[in-house]
């Protein structure tokens, strides 16, 4: 039997982001149009307020991290963790266009992060959770970055069933590149995103009064053809299960996928089923 090897995954996930980190950036208007609403969400239910200090873990380019500094004003603070120090890049950048000077950026393996105990009002994690080997491990890190009473929330997508934009092309390339079932304990897109999975994860890891919505967060573009160059440019999971084929052969996987999104254009355009899964936790 196949054995799930994280430090390899970890190697390939840190490369996938670092190329994909300017296209990630770049479609950033549309990450915010698509999950600003569950971002909200996760905000609110991690108790982000005025003067909060917020952790958020697998930050990305840091589009919710802003959100979080608006939220917070000049009182708090937001420290953007992730571990592609290219798309970290990017969030300082952002902030600095933005005018925010109340965020920071540290590049860390969220299963190894090292910030001062009890340092955190809040924390959050927008699909980042999703991908750790070890999700216990980074959670048990966050616990300990944050105040007792603190709040953490995550968002991850739900099932495949209700996010056809996305389970759609993995599908597709899981066939064609003959990929066997995700491993035990293998991180993926849909690996928390079960009724009651993430929940029950937060309970493992010793939270307390764990709180759950499920938000519909249809993904809404032009046509088909811009939701395959989004997931083309900037989805690094989908790159990663390509990798083991031939140029050739991945471009005609891509012009596959091309024609099954198609199957969500409506009249008034591309409408991708997406649905988010926000889990909070006590301290």
């Amino acid at each position: 039997m196949t054995v799930f090897d994280p430090k390899g995954y970890k190697t390939t996930t840190h490369a996938q982001w670092q190329d994909a980190a300017k296209a990630w950036n770049d479609w950033g208007q549309v990450l915010n149009q698509w999950l600003g609403p569950a971002t909200k969400t996760m905000l609110d239910m991690a108790g982000v307020t005025t003067g909060s200090h917020v952790l958020d873990v697998a930050a990305g380019a840091g589009e919710q991290s802003l959100s979080a500094a608006a939220r917070i004003g000049p009182a708090g603070r937001v420290l953007a963790t992730d571990i592609s120090e290219n798309k970290l890049e990017f969030a300082a950048e952002n902030a600095r266009a933005e005018g925010y000077e109340n965020l920071d950026t540290m590049v860390v393996d969220a299963e190894a992060l090292d910030v001062a105990p009890a340092s955190f009002d809040a924390a959050i994690s927008r699909v980042g959770l999703i991908y750790f080997p070890d999700q216990l491990a980074a959670l048990a890190r966050i616990r300990t970055a944050l105040k007792p009473g603190s709040r953490f929330a995550a968002m991850v997508y739900s099932t495949p069933q209700n996010n056809g934009f996305f389970s759609v092309p993995v599908s597709i390339i899981r066939d064609r590149a003959a990929l066997p079932p995700p491993l035990p304990g293998q991180p993926g897109p849909f690996s928390l995103g079960g009724h009651g999975v993430l929940a029950e994860l937060l309970e493992r890891a010793g939270f307390t009064e764990i709180k759950e919505t499920v938000i519909h967060s249809p993904l809404r573009l032009p046509s088909a053809a811009d939701c395959l160059r989004f997931e083309r440019e900037s989805f690094g999971a989908l790159h990663q299960m390509l990798s083991g084929l031939t140029a050739k052969d991945q471009n005609t996987v891509w012009e596959e996928i091309a024609v099954a999104l198609t199957k969500f254009e409506t009249a008034d355009g591309f409408e991708g089923p997406c649905e988010m899964v926000v889990t909070s936790g006590r301290n």
